[in-house]
């Protein structure tokens, strides 16, 4: 009777295998798309958008991460909690980020811009040639 339900056990858990196979047709696809995401992204660093590059920029990487999660990284076919953690942990660096940001918005006006003398001085003796010695950018 032990050794009947032994047996069924194993024949139970005998289609689990180690991982997901997956084609090259969604591997090289997905390569194909993340090449094409980074070309958008150079493109959109060559095109002056103002204040929206960064956003753009953003969201082409955070579109690019999600590919690599899903297909390279198997969690399209993995367990929801997977994703969920996955998910998760995105929105928490969002937050984190855009708290960030609020701060610094917070005290940019009191930001005094160059070099205090005395370091300017030193900057000017060690590196005359240095792009943070020429207080004249910052001004």
């Amino acid at each position: 009777m032990a050794q009947e339900a032994e047996a069924n056990h194993h024949e139970e858990h005998e289609e689990h295998g180690l991982a997901h196979i997956v084609g090259y047709g969604p591997l090289v696809g997905t390569a194909l798309a993340l090449i094409v995401l980074t070309v958008l992204t150079v493109a959109v660093h060559a095109v002056d958008a103002g204040e929206l590059n960064m956003p753009i920029a953003l969201s082409i990487a955070g579109f690019k991460a999600t590919l690599v999660c899903l297909y390279f990284m198997h969690l399209r076919w993995d367990r929801p909690f997977n994703a969920l953690m996955l998910v998760g942990s995105i929105l928490f660096a969002v937050l984190l980020m855009v708290f960030v940001l609020m701060d610094s918005g917070q005290y940019s006006p009191q930001i005094i811009a160059g070099n205090p003398d005395d370091v300017q001085e030193t900057l000017d003796m060690v590196a005359p040639g240095a792009p943070i010695t020429q207080k004249a950018q910052l001004d």
